[in-house]
């Protein structure tokens, strides 16, 4: 190791959110305030991209105690080995690009070195380590308003809370919609606000920082029977390739599945299309959910040209299915049907499971997230699911297999049925 001696509790680097909008008259304004929002949506998506790498490299145990000239540093890694744990995850495909994506987190204070003597992140054998490991990550404001908006975005999509729920406004139906007036009741109800004045004050600076949105983007915050959404899927499964797009990446995405694919589509007033890929692993399944402090459902975060969370579409039900035509049930269990049955024992990881289920008697899988367990066992899209965990689920929807995973444990078998190629 290279190593030297040095205190590792030092405060570190700031946060790098710059606070300061322009403030001058017209379009000046206009501009720069869209240019600072659009600046705090993309550091929300490092910071949930960095704890869930952070999680993930936990749970393998990348992260762990290490000892080197007698001193022990606690919840470190060696970069050179977490470079090559990057390019065999296919997180990064060479060593040069490993390196571009760690400086970025570093560059933001997400890790350091555990000496603070390296500024630089370098494929060497050096100790890093994650600030929310040490406790020395920077809470400025705008990431304390993030992590709040985290916290609640946590609380509404527990299952025992029913305050988000599929809505009409003007005609189009939304997922996953709250009425501002009865969000405002359930903050002071739980205590994150004293006053109604307060909890409308907090909505105010979670609208600005790019996590809440009204549902068609035409209206700032109002105590009124208007419907909002949340713009941050917190618990969508992020790549770190995204980390090197300046642009936020994260454009608006469905929750009525526990696995969301990035949106190709930015027409709000269609139903929008999904990407599907195909799998590239081994052994493991299902719809990408969080089990830890920072979210709980994980999704995909697939490259495209998707547009900032500013101008992202609202979430419109119905997504176009990826199956050619529709099948039934009884067409599946016809005997001599060219259909095959396969079984998958899916672990989740720190992240989750790593696919979308769409449809109902029988669903399908949507989308597999191609760097996620689901992939590692095989699965495909068009695959027909038959039983979760033993269960019969060929006679029910999507939303009911999606609530069977989310509430089981976390080693799922499944048994799907493929069409036959011939």
């Amino acid at each position: 190791m290279e190593e030297e001696g040095g205190s590792s509790s030092g405060t570190g680097t700031s946060s790098g959110t710059g606070s300061g909008s322009g403030t001058g008259a017209g379009g000046t304004g206009m501009v720069s305030g869209g240019l600072q929002q659009r600046e705090l949506e993309h550091m929300a998506e490092i910071l949930v991209t960095g704890e869930q790498l952070r999680l993930r490299l936990h749970e393998e145990k990348v992260i762990k105690d290490r000892r080197h000239h007698l001193k022990t540093y606690p919840n470190c890694f060696v970069a050179k080995e977490l470079i090559d744990w990057l390019i065999d995850r296919k997180e990064a495909s060479d060593r040069e690009t490993a390196i571009k994506l760690m400086q970025k987190l570093a560059d933001r204070g997400i890790i350091h070195h555990v000496c603070d003597e390296h500024k630089e992140f370098k494929d060497v054998k050096l100790f890093y380590r994650f600030r929310k490991d040490d406790g020395t990550f920077p809470l400025d404001n705008e990431v304390k308003v993030f992590m709040r908006g985290q916290r609640l975005y946590e609380k509404l999509m527990s299952s025992e809370n029913t305050l988000l729920q599929p809505r009409e406004e003007e005609g189009i139906k939304y997922e996953r919609t709250f009425m501002a007036s009865e969000l405002l009741d359930w903050l002071v109800q739980e205590g994150e606000a004293t006053t109604r004045n307060e909890a409308e004050q907090l909505c105010h600076r979670l609208l600005e920082h790019g996590i809440i949105q009204h549902v068609s983007n035409k209206h700032t915050f109002v105590d009124s029977n208007l419907l909002y959404q949340f713009r941050m899927n917190f618990r969508r499964r992020r790549r770190l390739m995204e980390l090197l797009n300046e642009r936020s990446p994260s454009s608006q995405e469905t929750h009525d599945s526990p696995f969301c694919l990035r949106k190709q589509n930015s027409d709000n007033r269609k139903p929008t299309s999904f990407m599907s890929v195909s799998p590239s692993k081994e052994i493991k399944i299902v719809s990408a959910v969080r089990r830890s402090s920072m979210s709980s459902c994980g999704s995909s975060g697939y490259f495209s040209s998707s547009p900032t969370l500013s101008s992202s579409p609202p979430v419109l039900c119905n997504p176009k299915s990826v199956l050619k035509r529709p099948v039934t049930s009884e067409e599946l269990l016809t005997p001599g049907a060219p259909y095959a049955r396969k079984t998958f024992t899916i672990v989740g990881d720190a992240v989750g499971w790593g696919f979308v289920v769409r449809g109902s008697k029988p669903c399908h899988i949507q989308a597999v997230d191609p760097s996620g367990p689901a992939a590692a066992a095989g699965m495909k899209v068009c695959q027909f699911v038959v039983s979760v965990n033993g269960l019969n689920v060929l006679h029910v929807d999507y939303r009911t297999v999606s609530n069977l995973i989310l509430t089981g444990p976390r080693t799922i078998v499944m048994e799907v049925m493929e069409e036959l190629e011939y």
